[in-house]
């Protein structure tokens, strides 16, 4: 993915604002809150970072962590922030912090986090590798990574999955959002251009991750990736 292309990406993702909840729900046969859940058990108490918050839909509840919540459009941080702390406050807890960044270059010190998760943001990091990088770095040794994306096994389940979204999900966009030119395009163009599970394993590696695991859930539908900080 170019500049221009990655730029264009994010204008997109800002428009998915309105309804992202909604079509994340149809996309995924309503399974995306548990395995929201999923992720958050598998979460340690203490420091947590999630690249790509998104509007907040998994940072809203999670509870019980000292929560930093980081992405690259001031929009999706000011519509989390809102919808997160709100929630935070109803039970007792400090605020989140929203930081504007990007996966590639986290504004954070080295052993800063007790655990990082990303939750259908992978895919749209500009340089995985560099963003692998970058969450290693800010991990305290020990600490957990957490990647959830839609699986991805082969070329022939890749195949699926595009069909799946270019036209199920595209149809069922092209309703809520009332155009043709809907943003949730997008997400046909970035499942198309990510790797197989496999692939993101062998990276996870060479990255300098240890403990790497796989899971796919639902059937075939999503993969979480475990790793930890050597």
């Amino acid at each position: 993915m170019g500049d221009e292309e990655w730029e264009e990406l994010q204008r997109n993702l800002e428009a998915t604002i309105p309804v992202y909840d909604k079509i994340n729900r149809f996309a995924t046969l309503g399974q995306v809150s548990r395995w929201r859940g999923m992720v958050r058990k598998m979460l340690p108490e203490g420091r947590v970072l999630e690249i790509g918050c998104g509007p907040g839909s998994f940072a809203e509840d999670l509870v019980g962590r000292e929560l930093v919540c980081l992405d690259p459009i001031p929009e999706m941080l000011r519509t989390a922030e809102e919808r997160v702390n709100v929630a935070r406050k109803s039970r007792g807890e400090e605020p989140a912090e929203f930081v504007k960044g990007i996966a590639e270059n986290l504004p954070f010190e080295d052993d800063y986090f007790d655990a990082v998760c990303t939750l259908f943001s992978f895919r749209d990091w500009f340089d995985k590798r560099t963003g692998l990088t970058e969450a290693l770095r800010v991990l305290k040794p020990g600490a957990t990574l957490v990647i959830i994306e839609p699986a991805k096994l082969n070329s022939i389940h890749g195949f699926l999955g595009v069909i799946w979204m270019k036209y199920w999900v595209a149809a069922y966009a092209r309703i809520v959002c009332g155009v043709k030119d809907h943003p949730w395009k997008w997400l046909t163009k970035t499942y198309s251009e990510f790797g197989t599970t496999r692939d993101y394993i062998n990276m996870l590696k060479q990255t300098g991750f240890t403990d790497v695991s796989s899971k796919l859930i639902f059937p075939g539908m999503a993969t979480i990736w475990h790793a930890k900080a050597p």
